[in-house]
């Protein structure tokens, strides 16, 4: 697929101490991205009022991987819906009850995809106990009714298998050439990722500490064009 194409699966989470950094960092990456993630760091200290600037050029995901009391969460969906986000997500780790009740309040907004968390690509536990792991949680929000899951690269295909095709795959941990995995245990570059069935990447470290991050997004763009799907 071409590189304009692949842009809209690259998600730049916006790991920065600042709604001044963030902002910096759009601009840098300009339309070479088609998402910005915005996890707990960025949003507790700068709150709603980034998520309506950054909505401004590009879809926003809020990964903010809510676990809590089904009624709780049902609220905190409703409220990540109110902010016009395009994507946001809960950990499926909390019960089929808490998911039904996210995919309830989700459907307010038909706009906004909602994604379960299976296994952190941090997580140290085995590759086939991950891999076991994703895919029950992953059948669970399935069967809850949720959009997708964040999974590893190493679970997308299986899952894809097990779930449909239409089931998204939101997959981090993703690396190329020298550069350092750092507190990521199960990684794949850009190609391998689209090969195996990853809808979105989400590409941190490799991007934001590049010497130039548009250049680096640019070239994740063209290592997925090159995928054999």
């Amino acid at each position: 697929m071409p590189h304009n194409t692949m842009k809209d699966k690259i998600m730049v989470a916006l790991d920065v101490n600042s709604q001044s950094e963030a902002l910096a960092m759009r601009d840098t990456l300009s339309d070479s991205v088609g998402w910005l993630k915005v996890g707990l760091q960025l949003f507790v200290a700068e709150g709603p009022s980034l998520i309506a600037d950054l909505s401004k050029t590009h879809k926003v995901f809020l990964d903010l991987k809510f676990h809590d009391i089904p009624n709780t969460v049902a609220q905190a969906i409703e409220s990540a819906g109110a902010l016009g986000v395009q994507m946001v997500n809960v950990h499926a780790g909390g019960g089929k009850p808490m998911l039904e009740a996210a995919a309830k309040a989700a459907k307010d907004f038909p706009g906004m995809l909602l994604i379960a968390v299976t296994v952190l690509t941090s997580d140290t536990m085995p590759k086939e106990q991950a891999l076991a792991v994703a895919l029950q949680r992953a059948k669970l929000a399935k069967d809850a009714g949720l959009d997708g899951v964040v999974c590893s690269v190493h679970e997308a295909a299986q899952i894809k298998e097990t779930c449909g095709v239409n089931f998204i795959t939101v997959t981090p941990g993703i690396r190329w050439g020298n550069q350092d995995t750092q507190d990521q245990q199960r990684i794949a570059d850009p190609k391998m990722a689209v090969e195996h069935g990853s809808d979105y990447l989400v590409i941190g470290r490799p991007i934001l500490q590049a010497d130039s991050p548009k250049k680096a997004a640019e070239e994740a763009a063209a290592m997925m064009s090159q995928a054999k799907v």
